[in-house]
């Protein structure tokens, strides 16, 4: 063991508790993405939803973790992956903030969820007069300046050292 794998368990930092954390985490940023999409009424874009896949994914990763993951090995397999993800959602928000900043150029196909489908012409015809197509270039929501992609780059960033520390602290086998 390590010294700073010693500091990092005498804190309580422990592989499980770390992988709990991170999943805990994800859980609590999906859970927010939902609430801004379900209760304010923020409709997301196709960036916003591909934000998500990471959190989804390190979600099941943390959950099976905590399940399988009885060894050393398998907590640092199980860390390694979680860092994977969190710089992955990390990328994720840093190119969909340049493109809500105008320094990237967001994807052709980028015009939000899709809309109920139309049962007949009329519906159709009141649908293309009240649907708000979302565009990936412009933020629906600032706090602080940031934009929901820029605060799920630093909630990402948090949880990518998060891992990145139990990897430090915790041996391959």
């Amino acid at each position: 063991m390590t010294l700073s794998a010693s500091a990092a368990q005498r804190s309580g930092l422990t592989p499980r508790r770390l992988i709990a954390l991170i999943g805990l985490a994800c859980l609590a940023l999906i859970a927010g993405a939902w609430f801004f999409e379900i209760v304010v009424g923020l409709r997301p874009c196709k960036l916003c939803l591909e934000q998500r896949l990471p959190h989804y994914a390190a979600m099941g990763l943390a959950a099976a973790g905590l399940v399988l993951a009885r060894s050393p090995r398998l907590q640092w397999l199980v860390l390694l992956g979680l860092a994977g993800l969190m710089l992955w959602s990390t990328g994720l928000g840093v190119y969909h903030g340049g493109v809500e900043w105008g320094w990237f150029a967001g994807p052709n196909d980028c015009g939000g969820a899709a809309a109920p489908a139309a049962v007949g012409v009329q519906d159709f015809m009141k649908q293309l007069q009240t649907t708000r197509v979302v565009s990936c270039t412009e933020a629906a929501w600032r706090f602080l300046g940031l934009s929901l992609a820029g605060w799920n780059v630093l909630a990402s960033l948090c949880l990518l050292m998060l891992a990145l520390l139990g990897l430090k602290g915790t041996t391959r086998g």
